[in-house]
């Protein structure tokens, strides 16, 4: 008989997962593009979309200069693009913010059962404690912000972070995302993951990973079968 594995602990990702913010984020990088004289295409997502400050600052620098990808150097360039998308993201949060259709009610069942959760963004502490004020900060054990790591999504460091703080074993938790930057970043760290595409996106299931089609379809029983499956 195979060993059953128990659920421990269950880390979100918060932007376009528990809140409806990738679209202000969009909003966001599109004004930013749009007073940069920067025609934005479906190419550019990947840099833009589930990325942190920084890494799409770049992306945009790069563009402005012509050379069209996320390598280019621009540094100072960089840095004031990410100075301003920070401040109209947060603002546009701060005002905007809504739990998306079953957040909540999916939070209120981990936490009645003692589940911890911990919340796992590649956006800045800024953002995430105005979500976290909105949404409910018991909610979370553990919080992780861009920054608070050497490298952040796509690369595994922050799930790391969170399963250390949590003292959990990865392969006994789940990671719930909308992007695949957030999935590579849950999967390298060895968490099973329940995947809530975006509008714009197109994920595949895969070994130890769940796609649904919001989270309204998923509660604990989901939950624990991703990490014992059958």
């Amino acid at each position: 008989m195979p060993v059953r594995t128990e659920l421990r602990a269950v880390l979100f990702d918060m932007d376009g997962t528990l809140v409806d913010t990738e679209r202000l984020w969009r909003r966001t990088v599109e004004e930013e593009a749009v007073g940069r004289g920067i025609a934005l295409t479906d190419a550019d997502l990947a840099f833009v979309l589930g990325r942190a400050v920084e890494d799409c600052a770049a992306h945009l620098a790069a563009r402005a200069d012509g050379r069209g990808d996320a390598r280019a150097d621009g540094r100072g360039e960089a840095a004031g693009i990410g100075d301003s998308l920070e401040r109209r993201f947060t603002e546009l949060v701060r005002g905007q913010v809504v739990p998306l259709p079953g957040a909540v009610e999916l939070l209120a069942e981990i936490h009645a059962v003692g589940i911890p959760a911990a919340l796992v963004s590649a956006s800045s502490r800024q953002v995430v404690d105005t979500v976290l004020d909105a949404l409910g900060r018991h909610w979370f054990t553990v919080t992780v912000a861009a920054g608070e790591t050497p490298r952040t999504k796509p690369y595994p460091d922050p799930y790391l972070a969170a399963l250390t703080a949590l003292g959990a074993a990865p392969a006994s938790c789940v990671a719930v995302e909308d992007t695949p930057t957030g999935i590579a970043s849950a999967e390298e760290a060895g968490c099973g993951v329940v995947a809530v595409p975006a509008l714009t996106t197109t994920i595949t299931p895969a070994p130890r990973r769940t796609v649904v089609r919001s989270l309204l379809d998923v509660d604990l029983a989901l939950l624990r079968g991703v990490v014992a499956p059958r």
